[in-house]
């Protein structure tokens, strides 16, 4: 397992980044499917930097791990934890948007949770020992462009 922890701050994305492209790359993730899950990584690690300490400023710890092989059943998994001591709050709680009104109609917030829970695999929450706790899961196909 690989394990970043940082100042959950907006200038910290690029390291967020650098840190799971790395991890990433290194399981064999084609470049198409590295930006669908930076865009989650992004989405998620954003709410914590606006909502999990506002006012103030905490850390976030994000974790990566990988799960089956490549080519064999279960397939090859990542696995992206977000554990974060602020607010307790479980973005997976909300509804759903309902993407089919009128853009005039759309209510604004929870696109970017529904994009995360549409791109990924599988994806959690849990509130344990004083911790906000986030993971998404994507099965990894090294075939793909």
């Amino acid at each position: 397992m690989k394990e970043l922890t940082t100042d959950a701050i907006r200038e910290n994305l690029a390291t967020v980044f650098e840190f799971l492209q790395g991890a990433l790359e290194e399981c064999g993730a084609p470049k198409k499917l590295i930006r669908k899950i930076r865009l989650c990584v992004e989405e998620i690690y954003i709410n914590i930097v606006n909502y999990a300490y506002a006012p103030d400023t905490g850390q976030a710890r994000i974790t990566f791990d990988t799960s089956g092989a490549a080519g064999e059943d279960p397939p090859l998994c990542a696995r992206i934890t977000f554990i974060d001591s602020g607010k307790p709050y479980d973005p997976l709680a909300k509804e759903d948007p309902d993407i089919g009104l009128d853009l005039d109609d759309t209510p604004i917030g929870g696109l970017g949770i529904f994009l995360v829970k549409e791109t990924m695999d599988n994806v959690g929450y849990e509130r344990k020992d004083g911790q906000n706790i986030f993971f998404m899961e994507k099965n990894i196909d090294q075939t793909a462009s």
